[in-house]
């Protein structure tokens, strides 16, 4: 078996021990960074996300899928930044104002940069005007919007608004328990999707 199918194995059990060991032995091996991170890791991560949106697993799997996800790829950061390695994209990301709620924004955060994608952490509690300068700061392609209580999904159609008033392209995903397709299309958002692995997909389908 290939060192990187073991990668993409070993964080598919979570096992971070071993995902470091396995991407270290893989760069001893001279197997560049950005093959590690695309036929290693991130086909796991994929199957992971796979595994989750089917109900086969369960959120604690998935964060401990992420956390290994993660130990791997510190190792492979500063290597990347050095071979000039290309990010899919960038997307902003957090809860809306008067949600202080951050279990799902956190997962759907882990997924996204599962694939690739460059993402900056609003945190929870955050305004229109945060989400845009944010927005504008970092280039981003997508902003994501996460709410849990229904009185704060009114703040989804302000962040709409602010991004069309400023005039950027960044396009407005939505998402959190209280959302519907049917919500998420009357505040004139981008997409909406039901679940973090999904959420993930839809966000490297947007950057592409």
């Amino acid at each position: 078996m290939s060192i990187l199918v073991e990668i993409g194995e070993a964080l598919e059990k979570g096992k971070r021990k071993l995902v470091v060991e396995y991407v270290q032995k893989a760069l001893d091996e001279g197997i560049a960074p950005q093959t590690i991170l695309t036929e290693g890791l991130l086909p796991g991560m994929d199957r992971v996300g796979v595994k989750f949106r089917d109900n086969e697993i369960f959120v604690p799997e998935v964060l401990v899928a992420a956390r290994a996800m993660n130990a791997g790829s510190e190792l492979l950061k500063p290597l990347l930044a050095e071979a000039g390695a290309v990010s899919l994209g960038t997307a902003v990301i957090g809860t809306v104002h008067g949600d202080l709620h951050d279990i799902g924004k956190n997962l759907v955060k882990m997924m996204i940069e599962g694939k690739g994608i460059t993402v900056v952490d609003l945190g929870v509690d955050v305004t229109p005007e945060t989400f845009v300068t944010a927005a504008k700061e970092n280039n981003a392609g997508i902003i994501c919007c996460s709410a849990l209580l229904t009185t704060t999904m009114p703040v989804m159609g302000e962040v709409v608004k602010a991004v069309k008033e400023a005039g950027l392209s960044a396009k407005v995903m939505v998402g959190g328990a209280p959302i519907t397709q049917e919500f998420a299309d009357s505040i004139g958002a981008d997409a909406y999707t039901a679940d973090a692995a999904s959420a993930a997909m839809k966000a490297a389908e947007l950057l592409a």
